[in-house]
């Protein structure tokens, strides 16, 4: 025999109703024998308080809301039940209507509401909810019995949680159902006192009901149908990577439901643990789920825990003293005092000196336990041998809990190192000797990050993440997101990289998927998107989500998100971009960039800043890093001007071969950008600061390939009109260079401190001579390369090449 309990979501509409209908047939079927527990229909508990409270405050409105609560129930069985056998139902809902209205007009009257009124206005919910689904039950064939479970569940006279008479209630229990052989379709929530008066079990009432009857009657398991796919890892809104549990023991169960998880209320377990009946939880929406089962020992132990935890917001009261060392009830008087005001502490932290004990609260108890404490401490707070005690609100309590955890070494350090690494502060810890869990108050705003990094850490089998937030899907972005989509598999099977693009943004709009984009239609998503796209926007989603291995890759070429990167970096987010215009902006802010590189323990990540694809600065940075010191560096760093005087023999004009250039992609839309040598500078720029020298814009001397009679703006078609007027001038460059066996080079120079971007004419025996095609090419003399320099080489500029240098980049963030 089973025992079904379904909850208020579990039946929230007339068409959940039929599937936990079919759930129940199912079962009756399968197990031979079941009894079922409903709460009331979603919300309807929440209505009734406030019909409660409406009638206590005189107002009428209670009349409005009591009609709205009988059509429901009338249109419940007009789903349900056909027209012809609608009849005596509906008489019954009326009758049930009709007695809660009279006790609401009697509170409306008098204008008290009493606990033992409230209970009994409350019961209606589930009476009404459960007797319409044994009527529809019966309809779809089934022999089932209504059951109102006032009549065998006593309690004392607790109202609003009543306390169960177990000897009574369970012998009444095993006595009924051996007269009963329907399929019995059981009240939650609601008993009866001794005195044959209504009373309510409280929270978590039909779970607690569930495990009662369960319990009695030595059921083969207790089943607890909610929502969800049986107790997740994490929170799955708040931990994207989260999954469901397949066991728990008792304990383990009992502790995530105290921190926050969404389990079953830990008291309503007792009665199935004291007879050792295991309660399975499963989800009505995926009825062949097989869920989480909570009994006495706990299978498959394949992780060091069973699950993370939390309290979303508490207060954390701190008190201390020297007056505390050595003293003793200390700790008596302090819970004590708490006690007689009824404030329940959530956490309790002491310090081994004695000179402190920080405990948690919720944040409404937080001043009245202070007042409380400080009354009972009155004379030492006066003889100042106690503080005042201090609060600290907008916390919270992260827990991972296992039995495994048990006289484990290393587990405590891999959940205070996943916090360390991903920043967060820990305000206090706490741990029980039964060493089932581990708690850490932290502040509220590192929550979210704090459950990722622990989960990643607990639950990822070695996997890294890296969640890719992309700004710019230009010819660089989007070549990146194909590469990555290729390599996606490769990369988490073979280097254990679990690569995930979480957001993209274009110039208009952007997408997010906290579980990733599907990279095989992102162009028609982030076309589809309603999201306008807005740099505060994703930044701000970015360090809200706080998911572990965040890497932010700008792709764009402006500077829209460059004066970001010191907020996303302090976050402790890396940053990947072939964008040049943070490493060459002012000095300052370049400084500013590395100092919130180091605070947040992230990464800055710019290769292809330089030499697009090529490892230019990651070579120089090693060379520095290997003590070498750098005394001059030569380059050419324009893959488009490269291009161009590679290919500049005379046949054509120079102003065509620029065109020429242009028509076939090698130059920006306006080959202005390209000409005024503005791109060489700034990356000779970040070459200079990289190798120590304290540099601005404005200390390189550039040699502008823009004519002086040229327009620096306007049309570009003018602009070609204007500059074949100077192909006689770069032509007489030309033959110059060739009488003396030379060619001509658009180069870039750091020597003795000082930087120029210019042309100039390179001999034979020069490493530039015999460059081919678009290619890059930068010689690094140096202490350790003094002979000869050190010259990297090979293609400058291209889609393919970049995004390669960027993809490697991310790989380097972990």
């Amino acid at each position: 025999m089973k025992v079904l309990k379904f909850g208020g979501s579990s039946v929230g509409s007339p068409s959940r109703i039929k599937e936990v209908i079919e759930i129940v047939v199912k079962s009756d079927k399968d197990n031979g024998r079941v009894a079922v527990v409903f709460s009331a229909f979603q919300g309807v508990t929440d209505t009734l308080i406030n019909l409660a409270n409406l009638a206590c405050s005189g107002s009428q409105q209670y009349l409005t809301s009591l009609e709205e609560l009988k059509e429901r129930h009338f249109e419940a069985v007009r789903e349900l039940i056909p027209v012809k056998k609608q009849s005596h139902i509906l008489t019954n809902i009326l009758f049930n209507i009709k007695e809660l209205s009279d006790i609401l007009h009697g509170v409306s009257l008098i204008k008290e509401l009493t606990g033992k009124t409230l209970d009994h206005i409350l019961s209606f919910g589930e009476r009404l909810s459960a007797f319409i689904i044994s009527e529809a039950l019966k309809e779809r064939g089934v022999d089932a019995g209504f059951l109102d479970s006032r009549e065998l569940l006593i309690c004392d006279d607790s109202f609003g949680s009543g306390r169960i008479n177990f000897e009574i209630s369970d012998k009444n229990i095993e006595l009924y159902f051996k007269s009963h052989s329907k399929l019995q379709v059981i009240t939650g929530f609601i008993a009866s006192t001794k005195r044959g008066e209504t009373i309510t079990l409280g929270r978590g009432g039909s779970d607690y009901t569930a495990s009662i009857f369960g319990a009695a009657l030595q059921v083969e398991e207790i089943e607890i149908w909610t929502d969800v796919d049986g107790v997740m890892t994490a929170d799955p809104r708040k931990v994207k990577d989260a999954f469901s549990v397949s066991s728990l023991t008792y304990d383990e169960a009992m502790e995530m439901s105290h921190f926050g998880a969404k389990v079953i209320y830990p008291p309503t377990m007792q009665p199935a643990m004291d007879r050792n009946v295991p309660i399975r939880i499963m989800n009505t929406l995926n009825p062949s789920f097989p869920g989480t089962l909570i009994g006495r020992k706990s299978e498959n132990e394949r992780f060091a825990i069973k699950g993370i935890s939390s309290i979303d917001n508490i207060s954390l009261l701190l008190i201390q003293g020297s007056g505390m060392i050595g003293v003793a009830g200390i700790s008596k008087r302090v819970f004590g005092s708490l006690a007689n005001m009824n404030i329940n502490v959530i956490l309790i932290s002491q310090a081994s000196s004695e000179h402190s004990i920080c405990i948690a609260v919720m944040p409404d108890s937080a001043v009245k336990a202070k007042k409380c404490i400080e009354k009972e401490f009155k004379y030492e707070i006066q003889a100042k041998i106690v503080n005042e005690v201090s609060i600290t609100n907008d916390l919270s309590i992260v827990t991972v809990v296992g039995a495994q955890m048990r006289q484990t070494p290393g587990n405590a350090g891999k959940f205070f190192q996943s916090l360390g690494r991903s920043k967060v502060n820990i305000i206090a810890i706490a741990q029980g000797s039964s060493e089932l869990d581990i708690s850490a108050v932290i502040a509220k705003s590192d929550l979210s990050k704090a459950l990722n990094a622990i989960h990643t850490t607990y639950f990822n089998n070695g996997h890294k993440p890296i969640n890719i937030f992309l700004a710019g899907t230009g010819l660089i972005g989007s070549e990146l997101l194909r590469q990555i989509e290729r390599q996606q598999k490769e990369l988490f099977s073979n280097s254990l990289l679990k690569i995930e693009v979480v957001a993209i943004a274009n110039s208009r709009k952007i997408i997010f998927d906290n579980h990733g984009i599907n990279l095989t239609q992102w162009e028609s998503s982030l076309t589809n998107s309603k999201e306008i796209a807005d740099p505060d926007t994703l930044v701000e989603k970015m360090l809200s989500l706080s998911l572990q291995g965040s890497v932010f890759v700008d792709c764009t070429p402006g500077e829209s998100y460059v004066n970001k990167y010191p907020e996303i970096l302090s976050a402790g987010i890396s940053v990947v971009t072939p964008n040049k215009k943070a490493n060459s902006s002012k000095l300052e802010f370049y400084r500013s960039i590395r100092s919130s590189s180091k605070n947040g323990g992230s990464k800055f990540l710019y290769e292809t800043n330089v030499g697009a694809g090529l490892p230019v600065v990651g070579t120089l940075k090693d060379l520095i890093s290997c003590g070498d010191k750098i005394e001059s560096i030569e380059g050419v760093l324009s893959g488009t001007l490269s291009y161009i005087f590679n290919s500049y023999d005379g046949k054509i004009p120079f102003s065509e071969l620029v065109r020429e250039a242009q028509v076939k992609g090698y130059t920006e839309p306006d080959p202005r950008d390209d000409l005024n040598g503005m791109d060489v500078a700034r990356k000779l720029l970040i070459l200079a600061r990289e190798s120590g020298f304290n540099m601005e814009m404005v200390d390189i001397r550039l040699e502008s390939l823009i004519p002086e009679g040229v327009s620096l703006q306007g049309d570009v078609d003018e602009f070609y009109r204007e500059m074949k007027g100077y192909d006689s001038s770069f032509e007489e460059k030309l033959n110059s260079a060739r009488r003396d066996g030379k060619v001509l080079r658009y180069i870039a120079s750091l020597k003795d401190g000082k930087a120029s971007v210019s042309l100039k004419a390179v001999e034979s025996t020069h490493p530039f001579f015999s460059l081919k095609a678009n290619d890059n090419i930068v010689a690094f003399s140096s202490k350790y390369y003094s002979t000869r320099p050190l010259v990297i080489q090979g293609p400058g500029a291209g889609a393919e090449v970049t995004a390669c240098g960027v993809f490697a980049d991310i790989l380097k963030c972990v």
